[in-house]
C-alpha cells in the first residue's frame, strides 16, 4: 500500500512539474508562434487570391464522353456520384458531367457537385453543364460529358472550363 502511495505522489509531482514547465514554455514562445501563424495566414490568403484569379480565366482540360453502363461506370450506372438518379435512355438530355478528381473540391479542386460549369473549345459541345459525377482516379484535368447510348465517342483537347457563380440573387 505504501508503494502505491509513493507511485501516486511521484506521478502527481511529475504531472505538476510537467504542467508548470509546459505553461512557462508556451507563455515564453506565444508571440513567436503567433507571429508565425499570422505570416502563414497572410501567405495563404495571397496564394488563395492568386488561385482565384487563375480560376476566373479557366482551366485547360480535355473533354470526353461517357455512357451510363456498367462497363464505363459501376454496378449502378443510373446513379451519379452525388446520388442523383437518372434515366439511362435520356442521359444526353441532362447536361451532366463527371470531373477528374483533381478538379473536385473534396480532392482540393475548385468544383463541387451541383456546380454549373461552362465548357468552351469543344465545337458543338460548348455550353453549360452541371457537375454530378466523378471520374476514375487515373484521369487528370478531364471533363466527361454524360451521353445516351448510341452517341459516337468524341474527344476535344485543350478546352477551357469555367465555374459559373450562379446564386438566387443573380438568376
Amino acid at each position: 500500500m505504501q508503494n502505491l502511495n509513493k507511485y501516486l505522489i511521484t506521478l502527481a509531482v511529475i504531472t505538476i512539474v510537467n504542467g508548470y514547465v509546459s505553461t512557462k514554455f508556451i507563455k515564453a514562445n506565444k508571440e513567436v508562434y503567433h507571429n508565425h501563424y499570422q505570416n502563414l495566414a497572410a501567405e495563404n490568403k495571397k496564394l488563395s487570391d492568386r488561385l482565384s484569379k487563375f480560376y476566373q480565366h479557366g482551366i485547360k482540360v480535355d473533354v470526353t464522353m461517357y455512357q451510363p453502363d456498367k462497363i464505363q461506370c459501376d454496378d449502378t450506372p443510373d446513379i451519379t456520384a452525388d446520388g442523383t438518379r437518372i434515366r439511362i435512355n435520356e442521359a444526353s438530355n441532362y447536361k451532366f458531367v463527371a470531373l477528374s478528381r483533381n478538379l473536385l473540391k473534396r480532392w482540393g479542386g475548385p468544383f463541387d457537385y451541383g456546380d454549373f460549369i461552362l465548357l468552351k473549345g469543344t465545337e458543338e459541345k460548348d455550353g453549360v453543364y452541371q457537375v454530378r459525377d466523378t471520374m476514375n482516379p487515373k484521369w487528370v484535368n478531364v471533363v466527361d460529358i454524360l451521353e445516351s447510348k448510341g452517341v459516337n465517342p468524341y474527344k476535344f483537347e485543350n478546352c477551357d472550363i469555367f465555374k459559373l457563380e450562379w446564386t438566387e440573387e443573380n438568376v
